[in-house]
Parts: structure tokens; sequence; C-alpha cells
């Protein structure tokens, strides 16, 4: 069994004979009192020759210790305690970001879209990030024995002003949180109080923002833009601390469903905005995957590891 557990959604599915995530089923972690609840219910929903024996779980959190804690989402649990209310044989957990950067070198054309220009070297470190209910990051490195993700929390990093608007907006924020990291910003949530920010609106949906500035509203595009702006930013610290000659890719929950306001933006320009490492950055290409799920794909990854 397979599981991408997020802060709003959880995507669970069975791995076939082919290796390939099947019986892909959404749901929405709210619908559910805790994890156990809905996994089982997931696993209850299945045939019984399907029944799984094992799983490899994707997890929104730091995995550090069989107690996990949820940071964007209320629920805590022991690994071992979910493992055998679940009845499994054997259970591994894996950060969700660190499930997606396994999963890069498989990735197709189809399932990626390049923005901006640069050549990936092979063999070379590749990264990943992207928002959705937190900022995920990951990165994957070359090895004698294959590919090896590492996992982390980046996404907690004390998020940078480039542009004077930038500083007034974090001044503002660090004035009310005490700390501006980039997940502060660049997430779902992020978006909202951006937009409110920014605009000195009340709050509006990350949704209904979106939808704004598909439809070409003025406030709603620019904060969009800064949302990008901003998440360059944290793309090319991440690729300039790795060293991501294999490619900074983009994933989460927000990016591909705006892919063309995405590749319209500044996200590109402020990537390779760093003075004398503008070169460096100009040959690291950037990608959005697009394909559907690609954690569960990097799961399976694993599992056929």
């Amino acid at each position: 069994m397979l599981a991408d557990i997020g802060g709003t959604n959880t995507r669970c599915a069975l791995v076939g004979t082919d290796n390939a995530p099947r019986k892909i089923q959404v749901f929405k972690n709210r619908s559910f009192a805790n994890l156990t609840e809905l996994l089982a219910h997931y696993i209850k929903s299945q045939p019984p020759d399907c029944r799984p024996v094992s799983g490899k779980f994707a997890v929104a959190a730091p995995i550090r210790a069989d107690s996990i804690q949820m940071v964007n989402i209320d629920w805590q649990f022991s690994t071992e305690s979910l493992r055998r209310s679940l009845r499994l044989e054997q259970l591994q957990l894996f950060n969700d970001f660190e499930a997606l950067a396994i999963g890069l070198p498989n990735l197709t054309p189809d399932d990626i879209r390049q923005v901006g220009g640069g050549n990936a070297a092979p063999n070379q470190p590749k990264a990943v990030l992207g928002p959705g209910t937190g900022l995920g990051v990951a990165s994957l490195i070359s090895t004698h024995d294959g590919w090896q993700a590492i996992s982390g929390e980046g996404g907690h990093v004390t998020l940078p002003a480039v542009t004077p608007q930038e500083a007034e907006l974090i001044k503002e924020l660090y004035e009310r949180f005490g700390h501006c990291s980039a997940e502060r910003l660049i997430s779902g949530p992020g978006l909202e109080l951006l937009h409110m920010t920014l605009h000195k609106s009340k709050a509006i949906k990350a949704a209904r923002i979106a939808a704004q500035a598909e439809d070409g509203d003025e406030q709603a595009g620019a904060t969009f833009n800064i949302f990008f702006e901003l998440l360059g930013t944290i793309a090319a610290d991440l690729a300039l601390t790795m060293g991501a000659l294999g490619g900074v890719y983009i994933g989460g929950g927000i990016i591909p469903r705006h892919a063309e306001l995405f590749a319209a933006s500044g996200f590109r320009r402020r990537f390779e905005t760093k003075g004398r490492y503008g070169d460096y950055l100009e040959s690291i290409p950037t990608y959005l995957i697009v394909s559907e799920h690609p954690t569960l794909a990097g799961l399976a990854a694993a599992t056929s590891g």
C-alpha cells in the first residue's frame, strides 16, 4: 500500500504488478477523525484479495522517530501503532518531498514542463520544492549505489527580501509572527496571507485568488507574481546550496494547477538574478512537474528499489 499524506489531502494506492500505483483514491483529511481511520477506510474499500501486507507512506512532516507530529494538520501518530492498527507486516515512512525526489529520475518528458533555459547535467544533484498546504523541499544525489534522496525542512528557512516591497511585507510579518519563514508566504495559506497583507484586504481563500488571477484580475495577478518570484528566490538558494546542476523541479499542490501563470511570471528571471552567479543559475534548468500523482510514483520507485 502507498499513501501520500499531506496537510489537506491524502492519496492512497496499491502497487500493481507493473510496479505502478493503481486503485488510487484521494481523501479530504478533515473528513476523518485521524489518519488511522482514513487509511483503514481505504483498505476496507479494497477486495479481500487486494488487502495490503506492507506499506510505504509519504508524510508532510519530519521523519525522525516513531512519533510523528504533522505541522499543517493536528495529527500525531506512532508509526508502530499505525502499522499494528492497519495489520501491516511492514511499514516504512518517508518525508513527502523525499518520496517525490526518489521519483525524479523516472519522470518522462510528458511528466514535466521546462520553464526557462538550461540543460540538466547527468548524474548531478537534483532539487525539488513546491508549495501546497506547506512548502516542501528535498534533494537527490547520485552515489555509487544509485540515487539517494535527502529530506529536510527547507520550507522553514528565513524568507529573504530582494525588493523594497518584499522587505516591507516581511517586516510587517516579522512584527506579527516573530519570524517570517519561506512557508509563511509560499504555501496555500501563505498565498492568502500575502494577498491580504499586500493589498490591505480582507481574507480571501487561495482558490478564489487563483480564479481571479486566471480571469485577469490585477490585484490577484500581482499577488501571484510576487508569490512566484519569492519561490524563485528560494529555488535559486536551494540550487546554489545543493549545486543542483541536474535541475530544480517544482511540485506541490498549487503551481501545477496554474502552469500558464507560472510560466509567464517572473519566477525564472528571479531564479537567475544572483549577481556573479547569474550565469551559473542560467545553466540550471527548472521543471514544473505536471504528472498527476508524482509522490505515489516516487513511493512505487522506492518499493522497486
